[in-house]
């Protein structure tokens, strides 16, 4: 007797074993790594006369590979995430340079593989000095939403240039989203440190990106989602002679809308500023008036 319960015993935790490996493999599933990464790189202004670029600095990346769930780009030392294969890069450095660009491709359950490609790019601006004292102060200085005027916040078509052309918020008609508490300071060493007293505004599912948690729905619009305080890089370019400012990460000003995280400078003055930027459903282009602390 005592023979067999041991070896019903043994049975039962064999069977227990091999259920688990069952339920294990149904989770996770076959574990292939991606091939055949290929990247498309797009220099703008290059032509046969310029083939390294206008000087902007600014390259398109498309990253393409077999078997893959999700792609990630290492520039210059930053790991940027990039919905599609998609990403768009300023080189700043001055001079013609070649830079080294690697493509993380993610298969199922995880696995990466990885493939490094080399970039010649021509950066040739130099922000003008009036444009680094209004947004530095020459040290550093800090920005919120003109919350107070109309128009501070609103939208349009995408590549219009027309601000705020389809809708433009009233004064303080955005209180309690979590955007007027906002502050962004912008250091002359390039660093950018957003103080967000804990939650920010922003498009629905796009807001997602920033891993934070909660807000509240109010149409396509998310108030009050939980987000902390951060600190980027911030960079200028003019690529087509339009000055833009450029952030690394997930960086954004007023509304999370995703996208390149790039913001056309439309207007400015010592004391204003008027930025554009489009989301990253090509959706709409979002317009946002900025004054000092």
């Amino acid at each position: 007797m005592k023979n067999f319960k041991y070896i019903i015993g043994v049975f039962l935790t064999f069977l227990m074993l091999f259920t688990s490996c069952q339920d294990d493999n149904v989770e996770f599933g076959d574990l292939i790594a991606p091939t055949n990464i290929q990247l498309s790189v797009d220099i703008v202004g290059a032509d046969a006369t310029n083939p390294n670029g206008d000087g902007s600095g600014t390259v398109n990346f498309t990253a393409t590979a077999d078997n893959v769930t999700a792609i990630h780009f290492v520039v210059q030392n930053t790991t940027k995430l990039a919905p599609g294969g998609v990403i768009s890069h300023d080189f700043t450095q001055l001079g013609l340079n070649t830079y080294p660009v690697t493509v993380i491709a993610f298969g199922t359950g995880g696995v990466s593989s990885s493939k490094t490609f080399e970039v010649e790019v021509l950066s040739t601006y130099s922000p003008p000095a009036d444009l680094l004292t209004m947004l530095t102060a020459d040290s550093q200085r800090t920005w919120r939403i003109k919350a107070e005027a109309k128009p501070h916040f609103g939208l349009g078509p995408v590549g219009g240039s027309t601000p705020f052309e389809w809708y433009s918020a009233g004064a303080n008609d955005k209180v309690g989203t979590g955007m007027y508490d906002d502050r962004y300071t912008f250091n002359i060493d390039g660093t950018f440190t957003a103080v967000t007293n804990g939650t920010v505004f922003g498009r629905e599912v796009l807001i997602d990106e920033l891993g934070g948690s909660g807000g509240t729905a109010d149409g396509a619009d998310i108030l009050n989602y939980v987000y902390g305080d951060y600190t980027e890089q911030w960079s200028l370019t003019a690529p087509g002679g339009v000055e833009t400012i450029s952030f690394t990460g997930l960086a954004f000003v007023g509304y999370y809308t995703g996208g390149n995280h790039k913001y056309i400078i439309h207007s400015r003055s010592s004391n204003e500023m008027v930025l554009t930027t489009t989301d990253g459903n090509n959706g709409f282009n979002w317009w946002f008036t900025l004054v000092p602390e």
